[in-house]
């Protein structure tokens, strides 16, 4: 069976982002265009498709290390934080765009909230980052002839 570990991030995350863009239940806040991502950025991101992209990147992080808070999950988009001449010191990134991410996949049914431990991934949201990164392997093998035995092919 292929899961999220199995593949890069980059294309689980871009491929998700397309599939929850296509289905059009995500829409992103209307301060979005505005906001930065986190006190260690200088200026908002520059994607127009930044908002789907991120709750794609929420999705897979509850995934990998749920159940997970807002506090956890904004340190995980956190970065450094450039004082000038001091020293660079880590800082979390925004909570408001990882509540606000967690809140619509749980409105869809991908997330579930856990107890005073905050939200984990549901049966339904494990299926299709499953399905997902099942597709990604099969496209992978066909250029690397090594993979077939992981993808389950011939």
């Amino acid at each position: 069976m292929t899961t999220a570990y199995d593949v890069p991030p980059v294309l689980l995350i871009e491929r998700l982002k397309e599939k929850l863009q296509a289905e059009g239940k995500i829409k992103p806040p209307e301060w979005a265009p505005f906001a930065r991502t986190g006190v260690n950025t200088e200026k908002a991101p520059v994607q127009k498709d930044w908002w789907y992209r991120r709750v794609a990147a929420v999705l897979r992080k509850v995934y990998l290390h749920g159940p997970i808070g807002t506090s956890h999950l904004a340190a995980e988009f956190g970065g450094r934080r450039d004082d000038g001449s001091a020293p660079y010191h880590p800082r979390r990134g925004s909570r408001s765009i990882a509540r606000e991410a967690m809140q619509q996949l749980e409105a869809i049914g991908l997330l579930t909230k856990t107890d005073k431990k905050g939200r984990s991934i549901s049966a339904v949201g494990r299926k299709l980052l499953d399905s997902l990164s099942h597709e990604i392997l099969i496209e992978l093998a066909k250029t690397n002839p090594e993979l077939t035995k992981y993808a389950g092919g011939p």
